[in-house]
């Protein structure tokens, strides 16, 4: 290997500082998407701070950050408008014994925005909002099942949910039952699900689109699936949110679920969360109906007036700073350089890019076109040697041209290197230790 192959991140603050946190936190991260399992050995950056499209980790070195916030800082880091509105609130106190008068302005912001829902609770983590959905689906139609689409690899981190995943120690068996799963794209795989467990799913949840665009007439399809067979339709719109369009995917493509639920995006950054829908569905989670309560969000910290705050901030500057198509356009900038980079290199076939152009991921295959996470390894490497912190390739609005040219710069070097390690069959002498690991997975 030649100087290019070694140059090397020298990351020894943060070394320090992973070692500070698995100390004292479980895993060394709040999230596992952000355990330093995710990165190469030595080199997962612990973060200083960071402004518009860029961070700075603990030894001083400034990456171009992709994905920033797990795609919730959409609009970049201290962005000014949404830090502004944040500050006026801090002053006028967060959290009262009663609703403040920002609770309802952000309400009717919302259901502004996403005009298909006809009421919204506010909450802290989209979790707490997909399972509020999943207990009142329950509630409304008095059965036991919940469809996941199995395609999708994160709804909740509740037992629901997570009794589903390699990582289900903890969760009965029988909760396990409850949960089943139908394939993304496959109206005829649903329907006979639906049929296997007549009158028994409560609900289908599913992301309505996420790395592949939903197959012509599918989410129409869905929707008259739940209707035939008396389920609800629940549309994940965690990550869809914002980025497909400012109404989400339902209002991009134009079928309406019964309940959705927002997240990430909402906030750029700070913790808020959405369960929107039908006003018959979520008033049952209401004081003005007669049947039985349902008890759907009762969060402590659910309206903060300063997460609000930021909410109704993000609403305006998408709004009136077209946003969704800006991210759009960087996104099939980035994409278009990383597949030209990739494919002159002579890794096209092996550094896949896919997704829309809000939401890019990327593949790493092995010489047979095979997922390698010893593969991913080495291109994270030279990402992060060459100053780009890419777990994927989800833009925000701050990136500016140059910062998009850096980077494509960065993967080209990167699949030089990886043409290299192709041709020897053998990424190990480019990985640096261990690879890295996935999420889900039963031994740490």
């Amino acid at each position: 290997m030649n100087t290019e192959d070694t140059a090397e991140l020298l990351l020894p603050r943060s070394r320090t500082a992973n070692e500070r946190l698995h100390a004292l936190i479980p895993g060394g991260a709040h999230t596992y998407a952000k355990g330093d399992d995710q990165y190469p050995e030595g080199l997962a950056p612990v973060i200083s701070h960071g402004r518009g499209a860029h961070v700075w980790d603990v030894d001083g070195n400034r990456y171009i950050e992709y994905g920033s916030g797990l795609r919730s800082v959409s609009l970049g880091h201290a962005h000014p408008r949404v830090t502004e509105a944040v500050r006026r609130e801090l002053d006028r106190g967060s959290n009262f014994v009663r609703p403040s008068i920002v609770e309802v302005e952000a309400a009717e912001r919302f259901l502004a925005t996403v005009p298909t829902a006809d009421m919204v609770k506010f909450a802290k983590n989209g979790s707490d909002a997909t399972t509020a959905a999943v207990r009142l689906a329950r509630a409304a139609t008095g059965r036991p099942r919940v469809a996941i689409c199995a395609d999708h690899p994160f709804f909740s981190v509740d037992d629901w949910f997570i009794g589903t995943t390699p990582m289900s120690a903890g969760i009965p068996a029988a909760t396990n039952e409850l949960t089943v799963g139908f394939p993304y794209g496959d109206l005829a795989a649903t329907e006979e699900l639906l049929t296997r467990y007549q009158d028994e799913v409560a609900c289908l949840i599913l992301e309505p689109a996420t790395h592949t665009e939903p197959p012509p007439g599918y989410l129409e399809g869905l929707r008259e699936l739940a209707d035939r067979h008396g389920c609800v339709l629940v549309f994940d719109e965690m990550i869809t949110g914002f980025r497909w369009s400012e109404a989400g995917a339902q209002g991009l493509y134009g079928v309406v679920p019964d309940l959705s639920t927002f997240g990430k995006a909402l906030g750029n950054g700070f913790a808020v969360s959405a369960l929107a829908g039908r006003r018959d569905l979520m008033e049952r989670g209401g004081l003005r109906h007669s049947g039985d309560r349902v008890f759907l969000l009762s969060t402590t910290h659910g309206a903060e007036t300063h997460s609000l705050a930021a909410a109704m901030a993000v609403f305006n500057t998408y709004v009136e700073e077209g946003v969704t198509a800006r991210l759009h356009a960087l996104g099939e900038r980035l994409a278009a350089g990383v597949r030209d980079a990739a494919a002159a290199m002579g890794v096209g076939d092996h550094i896949v890019v896919r997704g829309r152009a809000s939401n890019l991921v990327y593949a790493t295959l092995d010489e047979n076109l095979r997922p390698s996470q010893e593969y991913r390894t080495l291109f994270l490497r030279r990402l992060l040697a060459g100053g780009v912190l890419a777990p994927s390739f989800v833009v925000s609005s701050a990136l500016d041209d140059a910062d998009i040219d850096h980077t494509v710069n960065v993967v080209a070097q990167a699949c030089a290197v990886y043409r290299k390690a192709l041709d020897a069959a053998d990424p190990t002498p480019w990985l640096g230790g261990r690879p890295v690991k996935p999420v889900f997975r039963r031994l740490a």
